[in-house]
């Protein structure tokens, strides 16, 4: 179990701890000779029950809040000191409602200093200690009557904490491990040493981890040695004030900032975008505007950023409401994690809150949709929040994404009954159906309005498609969609274009008398046809009513359209390749003069053929020569006969 004190300076929560525990601790010069508690202190006892106890003893003076921040992340009880001689105090305030912002789950009161107030006086400051826990979730926290100076109660409160401890169990299954640094420190002949206290997850001697700082790289370290609860040990797990002996290339300790992360590989997701449910103090100094600057605490984690309000552009003292943090750096936050936000001058507590998704998106973040996602999100964990994240992920979840959101491996949770694994190019979707089925929906209606509006083309090809009919999916789920559309037979496709099975495009009677005056002209060309206007002269026809057949004509396959006004038909274009084919030769290689001498055609028709002899995968340009592809469909054909 991890305990922590807090409450305002002067109060006693150094000496309780050493009435408690029984030794002074590890503290600095200047906290010696100033007498005040600056930066974090930690000490360990077995209090009776044979359970190691962590204590973290933080700072109370206003000044060095953020120190104490760095400290109240992953305790499972907090001691609120309070001074019988003093009573509640502004820091008492701040710090209590600090713990409520975290979601300490138990908080008790220490009333120190008894030997120094009345019975009279102790009354009093405990009647203002309920008054001041009333409004919270800590209404029926016990009060300790302790003096630190005659031992007065220390026992009593010893006691109940071995009892306390000895309830206290912290489970990680199927979650990876998570530290955010408190302190790191070079130990002679050991090496770099990093502190903190585990948040989740198994770590063990020989393990491989990332440390990540807030510039958002990464380094690969191994775990030399480890300590748990102040006790060297072979593995710890969440829950316990771990020291890692780590071991990576160039590790230096001064290096390693308070604030970084020592996660398993699985976990790593940097982000500077978290979306939050932000709750402001009933006494925050002043209402938080949209885009307000502001100072983050994550962890031991101290950043800055921006507070865009997803919901209002205004949130007054004790509202609440969803709203994402623009850090100016990384982090590495999961589901659940707690947030605390102060000013910009870093002065005052404003409020906190719960981190939703720790990668929010940088568009949309206001749209109807993502706030349905973000509701679902605070409902509840995983289980609780999937059916109604399903139900509005148009493009799907990732089953990746999700245990790195929740810390939670996949086979500690179970799909819901009516949801979907969709494979795509890019690994796993998770769907609802019902929305998998609405895509389905969607695409073929689409396809079935671009027949109305285009009747004489044979359809769209893919991304065509995919831009008319559901450009708001990610072409990989598009292409998984497609796939199971064509499999089901709900749309087919002739060459690249795509349409409804029962789609025909067929030619009028006009169009056909027109074709039977036009295909002897292109015959009688062979591979030197005429143009879109010499054929249009030739039947004194619209010259544009020509174009709109033959274009027609070249979509269904039946010509080959080379360039804009140039039409091709089948024999010719095989006629073409024969004469490729035997122009290349044994050596596979010739130049566009070799092919202008060969075709008795002008060198501008020549790089034409050639430019399209290319697309369709008969030849490959090298530089100023052309070499015949025998991978070639059209060109196995013709050399197989």
């Amino acid at each position: 179990m991890i305990i922590a004190t807090a409450g305002h300076i002067d109060h006693g929560k150094t000496s309780l701890l050493t009435a408690l525990t029984g030794h002074d601790g590890d503290h600095r010069r200047e906290e010696q000779n100033r007498g005040i508690t600056i930066d974090l202190g930690y000490r360990y006892a077995a209090l009776g029950n044979g359970d190691t106890v962590g204590f973290i003893d933080v700072p109370g003076h206003e000044r060095f809040i953020h120190n104490m921040l760095a400290g109240a992340g992953g305790v499972d009880l907090a001691l609120l000191v309070v001074a019988a001689d003093d009573g509640v105090m502004p820091q008492t305030r701040e710090h209590l409602a600090i713990l409520s912002l975290l979601g300490i789950p138990r908080l008790w009161v220490a009333l120190t200093k008894c030997d120094r107030a009345t019975p009279e006086q102790q009354a009093v400051a405990e009647a203002d200690i309920q008054a001041l826990l009333a409004t919270t979730h800590y209404r029926q926290a016990p009060c300790f009557r302790v003096s630190n100076t005659t031992g007065e109660g220390v026992m009593v409160l010893r006691e109940a904490l071995a009892e306390e401890a000895s309830h206290t169990v912290r489970t990680a299954a199927g979650s990876w491990f998570r530290l955010s640094v408190d302190r790191a420190f070079s130990v002679s002949g050991a090496g770099t040493v990093v502190t903190g206290t585990a948040l989740s997850g198994l770590v063990a001697v020989g393990d491989s981890l990332l440390l990540s700082g807030g510039d958002g790289q990464q380094q690969r370290v191994r775990v030399r040695g480890l300590h748990a609860q102040n006790q060297a040990a072979d593995q710890a797990h969440g829950g316990q004030r771990v020291a890692l002996n780590l071991v990576g290339d160039r590790l230096k300790a001064e290096q390693i900032k308070r604030g970084s992360w020592l996660i398993s590989p699985e976990l790593l997701n940097p982000t500077r975008r978290l979306d939050i449910r932000l709750s402001l103090l009933p006494d925050a100094p002043r209402a938080l505007e949209h885009w307000s600057p502001v100072h983050i605490h994550l962890g031991a984690q101290h950043l800055t950023g921006r507070v865009a309000l997803l919901e209002h552009n205004r949130l007054a003292p004790g509202e609440h409401g969803l709203a994402q943090l623009v850090l100016n750096n990384h982090c590495h936050a999961i589901w659940g994690d707690r947030v605390i936000v102060r000013d910009q001058s870093a002065r005052q507590t404003l409020g906190g809150g719960s981190v939703l998704d720790p990668a929010g998106p940088t568009r949309q973040r206001r749209s109807e949709t993502r706030l349905a996602q973000l509701k679902a999100l605070a409902a509840g964990g995983l289980e609780v929040a999937l059916p109604p994240l399903l139900a509005n992920a148009e493009n799907g979840l990732s089953p990746d994404t999700l245990q790195r959101q929740f810390n939670r491996s996949s086979d500690t949770w179970q799909l819901p009954p009516d949801s979907l694994t969709i494979n795509t190019a890019r690994g796993p979707r998770l769907f609802s159906e019902a929305l998998w089925q609405e895509h389905h929906r969607n695409l073929a209606e689409a396809l079935t309005r671009f027949h109305q509006e285009q009747p004489d083309e044979p359809g769209p090809d893919r991304s065509r498609l995919r831009r008319y009919g559901v450009p708001h999916l990610e072409p990989a789920i598009f292409s998984a969609l497609l796939d199971e559309a064509l499999a089901d037979k709900t749309i087919a496709s002739s060459g690249p274009w795509l349409h409804r099975p029962d789609h025909r495009v067929q030619l009028s009677a006009e169009e056909e008398a027109l074709k039977a005056r036009l295909v002897p002209h292109l015959e009688g060309g062979g591979i030197n046809p005429p143009w879109v206007r010499d054929l249009a002269r030739l039947e004194d026809q619209d010259e544009q009513q020509v174009r709109a057949l033959l274009r027609k004509l070249a979509r269904l396959g039946q010509l080959h359209q080379v360039v804009r006004d140039l039409f091709y038909l089948e024999p010719a274009i095989e006629q073409l390749v024969e004469q490729t084919i035997e122009l290349a030769g044994d050596a596979n290689r010739f130049e566009v003069v070799e092919f202008r001498d060969a075709l008795g055609l002008g060198r501008k028709r020549c790089v034409q053929l050639l430019e399209y002899l290319d697309r369709l995968g008969v030849t490959r340009r090298f530089g100023n020569q052309r070499r015949i592809r025998h991978e070639s469909s059209i060109v196995s054909r013709i050399v197989t006969g």
